[in-house]
């Protein structure tokens, strides 16, 4: 099994579990190569209520990039979004990946902006 077979196994496993409503909506993080993104999505509707993303801030702060402090910044981000949207609350999704490193960092950041898990 390839490490990306292994994480969608993960990733099918951890969404039979938990799930997104306006109230209280999901936060997924994505990983890729380059950008780490992130969005808050409301299961019910099936509606994204929100996004943040390395490549978005890349565009408005030249110092945006790939690494824990970015991630950092896109947690803080999602959380500015979300306090506007008047969302106080969401359920974490790690999509399958480490809570570690990056991932974490984008939490520690959401948290710093307000959101509670």
């Amino acid at each position: 099994m390839k490490k990306h077979d292994a994480r969608i196994k993960r990733k099918v496993r951890i969404r039979k579990k938990i799930s997104g409503c306006p109230e209280r909506p999901r936060l997924v993080v994505y990983r890729s190569n380059l950008h780490i993104y992130a969005q808050l999505v409301d299961d019910e509707a099936g509606v994204t209520l929100a996004a943040a993303s390395t490549l978005s801030l890349g565009k408005s702060d030249s110092g945006v990039h790939l690494n824990i402090e970015g991630a950092t910044k896109v947690g803080q981000e999602i959380a500015r979004i979300a306090k506007e949207k008047n969302i106080a609350a969401v359920t974490f999704d790690r999509n399958g990946y480490k809570y570690h490193g990056r991932v974490k960092a984008v939490a520690d950041g959401a948290r710093e902006g307000g959101l509670e898990f």
